[in-house]
């Protein structure tokens, strides 16, 4: 597919990697739709950066958790722009909290955002997709999708292994019209708790010993757009991530 022209939909556009690849998708000529749960000033400052691109852009703000919110989030989209090609599922959560636990209220969020958010959203936005004879689906993993498990944050790591069943779920289902594939970046952008020693150790748990950049994942978002022949795949963007416990031990 190519991106020019194109409308493209990003959810938790506003901030951090989404951020990234609504403005990626911009620069490469995509209309972007930012939408986004939190962060007013953030989404309206990624708006105006969209627009100053010379392609189309509209904020919408929506809790991706909420069936109803999403459906009128589509009814603000398409009152705008005929069909969102290109759909970016990269609206994250995730919360330490210890398991057991009597409060279920952070496993409901965490699978809310991560899992039912982007099921609604393919769900509102593949008709029209399937009735242009084309779309892209882009799902937003993380290596806890396949590989690890991080104590405490068992509400995260299900919705990200959910999330991959369902891109290739959806990659059956919306076949052969609409591509769905997933993205696993590994450490990417550090979080605002990382002191410069744990910034160290997590480049260390890298085969390549460093951080990535977030455009090493906005170009592997473009290549999904425009791969035509790739649908149901997880691309690990992870820097050797998942093999580097071997860099110190012998097999």
């Amino acid at each position: 597919m190519n991106i020019t022209g194109r409308t493209a939909l990003v959810t938790g556009g506003q901030r951090r990697l989404g951020r990234e690849i609504a403005l990626g998708l911009a620069a490469a000529g995509a209309n972007v739709i930012v939408a986004h749960y939190e962060d007013l000033d953030l989404a309206e400052e990624t708006v105006n950066r969209i627009q100053g691109m010379g392609v189309g852009a509209l904020r919408i703000s929506i809790d991706v958790s909420d069936k109803q919110s999403v459906t009128e989030a589509a009814k603000a989209a398409f009152s705008r722009f005929d069909c969102v090609d290109i759909l970016v599922n990269a609206a994250s959560y995730y919360k330490k909290v210890p398991f057991p636990n009597p409060d279920t209220s952070n496993w409901e969020r965490s699978l809310g955002v991560l899992l039912n958010g982007p099921f609604y959203l393919s769900n509102a936005l593949a008709p029209k997709m399937l009735q242009k004879g084309e779309g892209v689906i882009i799902n937003i993993c993380d290596l806890s999708a396949v590989w690890e498990c991080w104590p405490d944050y068992t509400g995260h790591v299900v919705g990200k292994a959910g999330l991959w069943a369902l891109t290739r779920q959806l990659a059956l289902e919306l076949a052969p019209k609409v591509r769905a594939n997933a993205i696993a970046p590994g450490p990417i952008i550090p979080p605002v708790d990382y002191d410069e020693a744990k910034i160290a150790r997590t480049a260390d748990k890298t085969l390549l010993n460093k951080w990535g950049d977030p455009q090493d994942i906005v170009r592997t978002v473009i290549y999904i757009v425009e791969n035509n022949y790739l649908t149901g795949e997880l691309i690990h963007v992870d820097g050797g991530q998942r093999f580097a416990h071997r860099k110190y031990e012998e097999g």
